[in-house]
Parts: structure tokens; sequence; C-alpha cells
């Protein structure tokens, strides 16, 4: 009969072969596979596991990595956090041609979202900036998977990381940097565009957003339908003493608009 030494040797050896590299293991997501508190206490004491916080662990050895500690939130606590805005535009390749070189991570949390306490105090491989901000009236949308090596997670979609940018304008995001952005966006999916801007609660995104890509002249453009977005009334100041933008009610920098 098999003892239950071997039993958790077995166990523990298919967690640490099973778990990526830099993926935050949480307890209460180890005791939904069988792996119970005092078996966890067990491989701490045994030099396996390592504790980050209450309730996180890395393996013994393992680098703090905000890519498994963000995958962790997602998939093991579902906790509705995502990597978004530029940083998402980054990873997907949309921002080759601009010379960017950017400390941090832009992160996006609904507004009333708690991080735990094991992942505000610990020091990560990258430094992070959250913006708490409900921009969708569903939350998930236009999130996609993204996969850095074995860790994998969900981002931005290029549509919906450029509405975040757009958000975040002029004094969280720099308004000629959106734009600048938005000019990398040539095979962007009007289907993406189109159902993100239905659902985007912010009118100054929005409107931002259709603006910048008929300046650019994207092709995408002309399969948005724009009378199935709210775009609000009145005029947007965006900047004061700008120019207006009739079409789209902004008032926006001289060079934005001329």
């Amino acid at each position: 009969m098999t003892n239950s030494t071997e039993i958790n040797q077995t166990k523990i050896s298919k967690l640490i072969q099973d778990s990526p590299k830099g993926l935050v293991l949480l307890s209460s997501g180890l005791v939904s596979k069988g792996y119970s508190y005092e078996l966890q206490q067990r491989y701490r004491k045994g030099g396996w596991l390592k504790s980050i916080g209450k309730g996180a662990m890395l393996k013994s050895g393992d680098p703090f990595m905000l890519f498994g500690a963000l995958s962790a939130l997602q998939s093991q606590s579902s906790i509705n956090i995502h990597i978004g805005g530029r940083s998402a535009l980054e990873l997907q390749g949309s921002t080759h041609y601009l010379q960017l070189s950017f400390p941090e991570t832009t992160l996006f949390v609904p507004g009333r979202t708690e991080l735990p306490p094991w992942f505000i105090k610990n020091k990560w491989d990258s430094n992070y900036k959250v913006y708490k901000i409900s921009l969708f009236n569903n939350d998930m949308l236009g999130l996609t998977i993204y996969r850095d090596g074995d860790i994998e997670m969900n981002i931005s979609n290029p549509a919906r990381a450029m509405l975040e940018c757009l958000a975040l304008t002029p004094n969280e995001f720099s308004l000629n940097e959106a734009f600048e952005l938005m000019e990398g966006l040539a095979t962007l999916r009007p289907n993406h565009a189109q159902e993100l801007l239905e659902d985007c609660k912010s009118i100054k995104a929005k409107r931002l957003f259709l603006y910048f890509a008929e300046r650019v002249g994207h092709s995408w453009l002309k399969y948005i339908d724009q009378t199935k977005i709210d775009l609000g009334s009145g005029n947007r100041s965006i900047v004061p003493n700008g120019l207006l933008v009739p079409k789209y009610s902004l008032v926006l920098p001289k060079e934005l608009v001329e």
C-alpha cells in the first residue's frame, strides 16, 4: 500500500512540475486542487514553497514576476485586473515604430476593486501603475489572452487599449502620444472596435477614437456604424483655448486640428 509520505511527495512533485516559473500560488486555489492548508504548511516547512504574504506563495527559487502575480489574481482569485492602455499595445507590437521606453506597466481594475496586500507590498520585476476606472458596461469586453512563456493572462486587445489611453487624456496621458498610437492601428479589427465603442461609457474617449482614426485615414473606419454609438451632446473641451472640431464637438490643441 502506498503510504501518505509517498502520496505527498507525488503531489508536491506534480505541483512543482505543473506550475510555471514565477506563477504566484494562492492558498485558496491550491485547496480547490486538493492541497490542504496543512499540506501547504508542510511544503513551506520543507522548503518547496515560500510565503510572500498572507495566502500567497512562490515555488522556492522562483523570481517575483509581475506577470505571474497578475495571472494568479485573474485565474485563482477572479480579480478583474489586466494590463491595458499603452502597455497592452506594446505587448502586441502596436508601438514598434515609436521610440518608447517606459518603466511602468499600466494596469486597469474596475473602480471599487481592492487588491490584496501580498500584491501591493511585494517588489515585482516591473514597476506598475493601477488605474481604477469603470470604462465599460461589460468589464470583460475586449480582453484577449496573452502568453509569456508558460504564463497566461488577459490583457486589453488593441481597440480596448486605445480607448483606455484616450480615457486618461489629457491629464494622465498625452493627447499627442495617443494620436501617434492610433497611427499604428492600421490593422485594427472593426468588429472589435464597434462592440467596444458601443459599450464604452466615456463620451470623450469615443469621440477622440473616431476623430483620430478619421484624421489618420484608417481604412477600417468605414466599417464602423456610428449610428449605434452614443456620442452624447454638447462640446467636450479637452484643452483650454483649443480649436473646435465641429463633426465630433471636440476642442483640441491646434496641432491636432489644422
